[in-house]
């Protein structure tokens, strides 16, 4: 199979040539397969697209056009309004932001006791500290007030989650900067429960080179240096 090592990027396919060669052309939206209504994507020209297939498909087949250039994932799901974000609700953003990833390495923690594999040792040992903390404040819908006292009684437990997450997403390469399509699958997944993502993560960008550093991302969420 001539294609068998050619890896195309999303929204090519390898192609056969009368001789022989492959190389990677754009796939048809058309024929891309049928997904089901959860599986919908938002682009960035606010219109829902049957899956991520389809709309790379379609961003592939205006490459070279200004309106390919502009079109990217925006969101998981169909298109929706989604409000404007205020000062107030973008300052309190890191709080409910911190608490969330300290709360998903929580679920990992629990879900390895049963069947290892979320986690590495080295990550399991950090969590448990954290998870066995009896003043730990437990999954909820805390108040902001709350969540910042616990972040400025209970410190520690929001700095390796924070880290985590950055070099979680931090692997295209590993850098130490995140890029745009490094933040992606966070932004993209989180922008329907959380629209101030976007407005957080522009204003993370301090020196404004459309890369934010691990010292930037420990800044925005007030971890000291």
């Amino acid at each position: 199979d001539p294609c068998r090592n050619l890896h195309c990027k999303t929204g090519k396919v390898c192609h056969v040539d009368k001789l022989g060669k492959p190389s990677c052309i754009c796939q048809d939206p058309a024929a891309c397969p049928s997904t089901k209504d959860y599986e919908h994507v938002c682009g960035t020209d606010n219109k829902t697209y049957d899956g991520t297939c389809q709309l790379f498909a379609t961003k592939c087949q205006l490459e070279g056009t200004k309106m390919g250039r502009q079109l990217h994932l925006d969101y998981m799901g169909s298109c929706k309004y989604i409000p404007r974000c205020t000062d107030y609700e973008v300052d309190q953003f890191p709080l409910r932001m911190r608490d969330w990833l300290k709360n998903i390495l929580m679920q990992y923690y629990e879900r390895d006791l049963d069947n290892s594999g979320f986690l590495t040792e080295k990550q399991r040992s950090k969590v448990k500290k954290i998870y066995q903390n009896d003043k730990r404040l437990v999954a909820g819908n805390h108040t902001v007030e709350l969540l910042l006292h616990d972040f400025e009684k209970n410190y520690h437990m929001y700095v390796y989650p924070v880290h985590w997450q950055f070099h979680q997403l931090d692997q295209h390469p590993v850098d130490r900067l995140l890029t745009h399509s490094e933040l992606a699958p966070l932004r993209a997944s989180l922008v329907p429960m959380e629209h101030c993502i976007t407005r957080f993560f522009q204003e993370c960008d301090g020196d404004k080179d459309k890369l934010i550093a691990l010292e930037e991302w420990c800044h925005c969420f007030g971890i000291k240096e």
